[in-house]
């Protein structure tokens, strides 16, 4: 699909417990965890780019900043101001990324769009399905709809995939996945 007809919505307003706060801002590689993802995703010629932010996060150049509110609110309520945003836009599909993922490279965002047919995709890591997911117009309703902080699993247990090697599925969570990253983008 054609990114001029996809908004990527970033969900950038994680509480970083696990990971004791300001995770998103934590320094990888000379710049902040988040501007990995941001910076390789802003380079593909979405029709708009929005991150859903906390408090925590650090400016993101080039994104529509939608504030998570109520601070601390669970992923469905991030998903659900992202969904609202891309859906004003009236484009035919999403790309959900992560903003702690800092390890995905920009050829699999361009193998998604290249290989997404207007319904799902996800990416298929070392245990389990998982963002970064492309979401059709007609499941815009059921996303904004999720309820919880599990996410948008439940609609890709049937999805079909793209595999994203285990480095690059690294979602940081704590100091030691920082590390880990920071390890990686050095070798």
């Amino acid at each position: 699909m054609n990114p001029d007809r996809v908004a990527l919505v970033l969900l950038a307003a994680g509480r970083g417990e696990r990971f004791g706060g300001g995770k998103l801002a934590a320094i990888l590689a000379g710049k902040p965890l988040a501007h990995h993802a941001s910076d390789i995703l802003s380079a593909i010629p979405f029709a708009a780019l929005f991150a859903v932010t906390g408090p925590d996060t650090p400016p993101l150049p080039g994104y529509r900043t939608i504030m998570l509110d109520p601070p601390g609110a669970p992923q469905s309520r991030s998903l659900a101001l992202g969904i609202a945003a891309a859906r004003a836009c009236k484009v035919d599909a999403v790309l959900i990324a992560l903003a702690d993922m800092p390890l995905v490279p920009r050829n699999h965002f361009d193998a998604m769009l290249a290989q997404f047919d207007g319904d799902r995709l996800a990416s298929l890591g070392p245990d389990s399905v998982m963002p970064p997911a492309l979401f059709g117009a007609r499941h815009f309703d059921a996303l904004a709809g999720l309820a919880g902080d599990r996410g948008a699993g439940s609609l890709l247990r049937d999805a079909p995939t793209i595999a994203l090697h285990d480095e690059a599925a690294l979602d940081v969570d704590t100091l030691d996945d920082l590390a880990h990253a920071q390890d990686w983008l050095d070798f």
